[in-house]
């Protein structure tokens, strides 16, 4: 017997650059993966291959181009949403390719229905991976399809589709490849490709991140989410109803929405504008009668913050709890679910003419930028109470204030700049202008909203980040950028939070029957 080729028992399989003779067979094997959808135009095909040629591959095997990947690198500064394929994407052209970028943005990974379970969608990520270590890039994100979920659209939503993908109830044929080569999903991005009718339009936001990655010279400064700030400087005006209330409301939710705000933030007790609607003289009967609202002020701003897509501080309002009537700051995230901080501290005024009872302790919310905490008014004025927020990670603190005249006013603004230096943190303010009449001890209001950081070279020179023009109804938006703080607990000028004194004091607080420490 004569010896084996051993040639001839080879599968010739390999991942290569791809060329201008692939093109032909790549918008051949699109129209099989992603029936109905637009096929790339050779114009596309040789912008890519021209402008970042190590970035376009094909799988060869037996001869055959048999799968194919597209990519290019930017800035992730430049892209935090990844939102809109068309934009990241240059519509295929990738003209917006950047050598000099820090992350690989995957385009496409397709596989031909033929050739599916030859694991060739990993060797295309694993060339990827590789290219992200040669060129010492941070990470590589994709813009996942879940092409299973057209099918089961009518009985779940994406996200619980999703989820059951994670969960391994289900498989999807995109989806389940990218997370088992290592990626982690971040979240679920709507409307990413409308012309994806099997995904609904629906894609993920996953992240693979290179553990060898090494900054160069000095660390590079990423904004990691930047959070974009609304703040309310919201005038009070007799109304007839709950419904003018919420048209009032849903105008400048609409407005800080158009300007992809990821946060606004109402005034403390804007809710006694609905005091207007009926006549009650006694204040601490007015403030139960207005509590009677709370499901109707609920359901109205949790449908806000998913139909506007915004995380909205709902200022505060009475509600009754066992009897007692609290002052509550509710948070409505814009994946439709609820938070709530009681007020701690209760002013004089409050408890002798509504009978308001405090709160029983901090709370700290994860957002999806990051974590945040809120304190009614009189609670900034306190440093203890920042200080253990801070504790527990808030990195912006929100305070929803109701202040009648400028010393009242003045109290909130200076201790939210003191809670900034004290804490590495960001404040922002809101308050009520303008004049209740017949309204028994919510009758006038003085405000200026605004936004606060620490006091340092990297931020705003005076601490202000952005500021209302004082009593008159507006709002102000400004993007913070969270890192910063991380960096100036590190390297500041000063380091409030790293120079404490624990030696001589520290802060002790009491949470769920335990005792911590600050």
């Amino acid at each position: 017997m004569e010896e084996l080729d051993l040639k001839d028992f080879e599968t010739r399989i390999r991942v290569r650059p791809m060329a201008a003779g692939d093109f032909e067979a790549v918008v051949a094997m699109q129209e099989l993966c992603f029936p109905g959808m637009e096929t790339w135009s050779t114009e596309q095909l040789e912008s890519m291959t021209a402008i970042f040629p190590d970035g376009q591959m094909v799988v060869e095997y037996q001869g055959r181009v048999v799968a194919s990947c597209c990519s290019l690198i930017v800035d992730f500064d430049l892209y935090s949403d990844w939102h809109n394929w068309k934009e990241i994407a240059d519509s295929g052209f990738i003209r917006n390719h950047l050598d000099d970028g820090d992350t690989m943005y995957g385009i496409e990974v397709m596989v031909h229905p033929e050739f599916r379970g030859l694991r060739l969608a990993r060797r295309l990520y694993d060339a990827r991976k590789q290219i992200v270590r040669e060129r010492n890039l941070a990470r590589i994100i994709v813009g996942g399809r879940i092409p299973g979920y057209g099918k089961r659209a009518d009985e779940m939503s994406a996200r619980e589709y999703v989820e059951q993908v994670m969960a391994k109830n289900l498989f999807d044929p995109v989806l389940t490849v990218q997370t088992a080569n290592g990626f982690v999903l971040k979240r679920l991005i709507p409307g990413y490709m409308p012309a994806d009718s099997a995904s609904r339009g629906y894609a993920t936001f996953l992240e693979w991140t290179n553990l060898d990655h090494v900054a160069g010279g000095q660390q590079r400064l990423h904004s990691v989410v930047p959070a974009r700030i609304c703040v309310m400087q919201y005038e009070m005006r007799g109304i007839d109803s709950f419904d003018e209330f919420e048209q009032q409301c849903e105008f400048f939710i609409d407005t800080a929405a158009d300007y992809k705000s990821d946060f606004i933030l109402f005034p403390e007790l804007f809710t006694t504008q609905l005091l207007s609607t009926f006549k009650i003289r006694r204040p601490e009967q007015a403030a139960r009668k207005l509590a009677e609202f709370t499901p109707q002020y609920l359901d109205f701003f949790t449908r806000m913050a998913v139909s506007y897509n915004i995380n909205i501080i709902g200022g505060s309002t009475f509600v009754i709890e066992d009897d007692s009537l609290y002052n509550i700051a509710y948070l409505f995230k814009r994946d439709g679910t609820v938070g709530k901080q009681y007020k701690l501290h209760v002013t004089p005024a409050e408890r002798r003419w509504w009978g308001v009872q405090p709160g029983p302790g901090v709370e700290v919310f994860d957002t999806d930028c990051g974590r945040i905490a809120i304190l009614i008014c009189y609670d900034i004025e306190f440093p203890e109470a920042a200080r253990i927020a801070a504790s527990k990670g808030a990195r912006i603190i929100f305070v929803p204030f109701n202040t009648d005249e400028r010393h009242g006013y003045l109290r909130v603004r200076h201790c939210a700049l003191a809670r900034c230096v004290e804490n590495h943190i960001f404040t922002a303010i809101a308050g009520c202008t303008g004049n209740l009449p017949f309204v028994d001890h919510a009758d006038v209001h003085y405000a200026q909203s605004g936004i606060f950081s620490p006091s340092d070279f990297q931020f705003a020179r005076d601490g202000v980040v952005a500021e209302c023009n004082p009593n008159i109804e507006t709002v102000v938006i400004h993007d913070v950028d969270l890192q910063l703080l991380r960096r100036h607990r590190l390297t500041g000028t000063v380091q409030n939070w790293n120079d404490r004194r624990k030696d001589l004091y520290k802060i002790l607080y009491y949470e769920d029957g335990q005792e911590n420490t600050v």
